[in-house]
């Protein structure tokens, strides 16, 4: 696999489908403790016809180089990969973190996002009291065990115990330096009274039953984006995994434009379903 080396990391990457396929390149950034294969489902659909980018975030995956203390830092790795590929302008999707990277992104170089899709992401870090004693533990338990802890709760109840085993050895593979330096990055990060610049249209899209990022968090950044359309899926945090035909359908129809129309009630239904979360 191809590498970009950055700032003492080597960024591996993909870059698949067609230069002069249809619209601007797809580019997708994953989030915390997963890597690019996140992404499979939605790269194998989108490749047959556009540029489909995808990288692992430094340290994690395929990909080397310490933790940064800021999510700015990661955008920076991002911009340096599209600039070294020669995208000007792309559809930038985001999950969790990979959402606040996106957020960035379009925050200090709007010029480079001509849409924005945000899975499982929020504006503003916030933790509810479970999740807080969970990374209060963190320095109390064995690394593998707070991680285990972290992934498993991630998705939605009933999801295959196996498949959910997979991701969580996935995730222990990435350093605990890195795991946890990231940590501190996401949990300052807050761009809520920003989120009103964004002049992109951005789909966001969210699993009903996620605790680690409620959507009720990422409905009151909905409130304060221009250019919104909400969708809500019955799965946890983890989306691009628990439900990637319906991931994909939905990026797919909001990149071709075919998100209005007689969808706007169904997505209205949705939010006031979600805004019933506790």
């Amino acid at each position: 696999m191809p590498q970009l080396e950055v700032d003492g990391a080597a960024l591996t990457y993909d870059d698949e489908g067609p230069r002069d396929g249809d619209g601007a390149p797809l580019v997708f950034v994953h989030g915390w403790t997963a890597d690019r294969h996140r992404w499979d489902h939605q790269s194998a659909h989108f490749a047959a016809r556009r540029r489909v980018i995808r990288l692992d975030l430094r340290g994690h995956g395929e990909s080397s180089g310490a933790g940064v203390r800021t999510v700015a830092e990661l955008a920076a790795d991002l911009l340096a990969l599209l600039d070294h590929l020669g995208v000007r302008r792309c559809v930038l999707v985001g999950h969790s973190m990979g959402g606040m990277i996106a957020q960035t992104v379009a925050l200090s170089h709007p010029e480079r996002v001509e849409r924005l899709v945000l899975v499982n992401s929020i504006a503003r870090m916030t933790y509810n009291r479970g999740r807080g004693l969970l990374m209060g533990a963190s320095t109390l338990v064995p690394f593998k065990m707070f991680v285990a802890a972290n992934i498993r709760r991630a998705f939605a109840p009933g999801h295959p115990k196996d498949e959910i085993d997979a991701y969580v050895a996935s995730s222990a593979g990435t350093p605990r330096e890195v795991v946890m330096t990231l940590y501190g990055a996401m949990r300052a990060f807050d761009v809520l009274d920003r989120v009103k610049e964004i002049q992109a249209p951005t789909l966001m899209i969210h699993g009903y039953h996620d605790i680690q990022l409620p959507v009720r968090q990422m409905l009151r950044m909905a409130m304060a984006y221009p250019d919104a359309v909400v969708r809500i899926i019955d799965a946890g945090h983890e989306l691009p995994v628990e439900r990637p035909a319906e991931l994909t359908a939905a990026i797919d129809a909001f990149v071709t434009d075919r998100t209005g129309g007689a969808d706007s009630t169904g997505e209205a239904e949705e939010v006031g379903r979600s805004e019933q979360i506790a």
